[in-house]
């Protein structure tokens, strides 16, 4: 589990390709001095296994499943990535619940000035429309970003300053893929509302939700 809050970038430093899957070796930008094998770190916001390290880099192994839904097949020598540690009990959850699991690949339309600020827009499939809610939280490239402004498909985020110099926000450009991971809580209340979501009258053209309905099932 992340909080979306990036604690360094960090330098691929190696790619090796196999076929569908590949291994890659990352140098960070934070100590290696307690890093243990078998430990989850965010790459981008994907949660990946350290298979092994030293004390200037780890490397991990990369699935045809993981390079199919995130923007890591795009990496190569010299890229800098996001880089996240797991969450410890205790620890202070200045983001969100962030799991690394990513939803889809959003894409950058338009990035304007916003005073100090730039206000970026992404475009992303329609289905994840229903899981962004305006003022809620998205894991863009594993940042933990407040929504400004959303549509059934799109979505603005406004970057402050410290979040553009400390993350790779600042090489975005329009056109750019960025892994998203929408709100957890969301999905799971999603999921508890589909029954009722999916209620429909027997022509199956209106929900059949109405005061009653839900006054029976005990709301």
């Amino acid at each position: 589990m992340f909080t979306g809050l990036i604690q360094a970038t960090g330098k691929i430093a190696g790619v090796e390709k196999k076929g569908s899957e590949t291994r890659f070796n990352v140098l960070p930008g934070f100590s290696m001095s307690d890093v243990r094998f078998g430990e989850s770190i965010a790459v981008n916001g994907v949660c990946l296994t350290v298979e092994d390290y030293t004390p200037q880099a780890f490397s991990a192994y990369a699935s045809q499943k993981t390079l199919s839904v995130s923007n890591l097949g795009n990496l190569y020598i010299g890229s800098q990535v996001n880089l996240e540690r797991a969450l410890a009990l205790g620890d202070r959850l200045g983001g969100h619940l962030v799991s690394g699991h990513i939803d889809c690949l959003a894409r950058v339309e338009n990035i304007e000035p916003a005073g100090e600020s730039r206000i970026y827009t992404l475009s992303f499939p329609e289905e994840f429309g229903s899981q962004i809610i305006d003022k809620g939280s998205v894991a863009l490239d594993g940042i933990s970003l407040t929504v400004t402004g959303c549509t059934r498909s799109s979505l603005q985020v406004n970057i402050i300053p410290a979040t553009w110099k400390e993350t790779t926000i600042s090489g975005w450009k329009k056109g750019a893929p960025v892994n998203m991971e929408t709100d957890m809580i969301g999905k799971y209340v999603q999921k508890m509302l589909e029954p009722l979501i999916s209620t429909r009258d027997p022509a199956g053209t209106k929900s059949r939700i109405d005061s009653e309905f839900l006054r029976r099932h005990g709301f």
